[in-house]
């Protein structure tokens, strides 16, 4: 098992901006894994963790705790309700596809063992790097580079079992396209999508009305259709004409119709026919 958490603190002590340290801890092992990012959420976790397996391969399972980024806090939709499965977050709809078993802790209490690794590290770790003056995130995880080989052959020890339960990546599998941020869009009639407030046009004539947003761990994305990669270009977004609306405040003309108008004649008529039958 594995065991994965985000540690905010002052790790630069002022010298450089406020991040976040996505740390992860082998449960059989002790032995550390760990990146620096601008904050904790879905991309920072897909990005180190995808890091991690390139490096060690699959874990078996993760342990986390319930942060939004780890466990959907969303309803449950229809189809959740009839396959009985609970809403997930994309970084938990990752870790599914690659065969993964979800474990959220139910406290800070019940990640003992890496809540002990982020309060060592923030001791340790923070005086090293004080006294390298490092200041800024690309700094730090240069850093980790040396230093967590060195800390994990101090503090890491052999396995109770000596098989090693991480699964190597099969071959073919792209990782990119799983550790991402998916998100299904609707085709328009002007063949273009809307996502993310931005308007993107679609180069290629396609029926299928579903495509699929990708969004990647380096800072790019992709629209899909099924398995097809599809051409795309951003464009401006349309700004609708706004409507004209009525004047409240402007006086109907009344139209008095002229005597010899046709409507006095019909109304002459019959009063006529009413003397005549008189």
């Amino acid at each position: 098992m594995l065991q994965l958490d985000g540690s905010h603190h002052n790790w630069f002590e002022g010298r450089g901006p406020e991040c976040v340290l996505m740390g992860y801890i082998d449960d059989a092992t002790g032995k550390v894994y760990g990146r620096f990012y601008e904050y904790e959420g879905t991309i920072p976790a897909m990005d180190s963790f995808k890091r991690y397996i390139r490096k060690k391969g699959i874990p078996m399972s993760l342990y986390m705790d319930k942060h939004t980024t780890y466990k959907s806090t969303g309803k449950a939709t229809i189809e959740d309700e009839l396959n009985g499965t609970e809403p997930m977050s994309e970084f938990g709809r990752a870790l599914t596809e690659l065969g993964l078993e979800l474990i959220h802790a139910n406290s800070p209490q019940a990640k003992g063992r890496v809540e002990r690794l982020f309060n060592t590290l923030q001791d340790r770790l923070v005086k090293e790097m004080r006294l390298r003056g490092i200041s800024s995130i690309t700094e730090a995880n240069e850093f980790l580079r040396e230093y967590l080989p060195i800390y994990n052959k101090r503090f890491a020890k052999k396995a109770a079992q000596p098989e090693n339960l991480h699964r190597p990546i099969p071959k073919g599998l792209n990782l990119d396209r799983i550790l991402c941020i998916k998100t299904e869009r609707t085709l328009r009639n002007d063949f273009t999508i809307a996502h993310d407030r931005k308007l993107y046009q679609i180069e290629e004539a396609i029926t299928t009305k579903k495509l699929m947003v990708e969004e990647y761990t380096d800072g790019s994305m992709a629209i899909w259709c099924r398995e097809k990669k599809m051409k795309f270009r951003q464009i401006a977004i349309r700004t609708e004409k706004p409507q004209k609306q009525p004047d409240k405040q402007a006086r109907k003309t009344v139209i008095i119709p002229p005597k010899d108008h046709p409507w006095r004649k019909l109304r002459y008529g019959i009063n006529e026919q009413k003397k005549v039958a008189a």
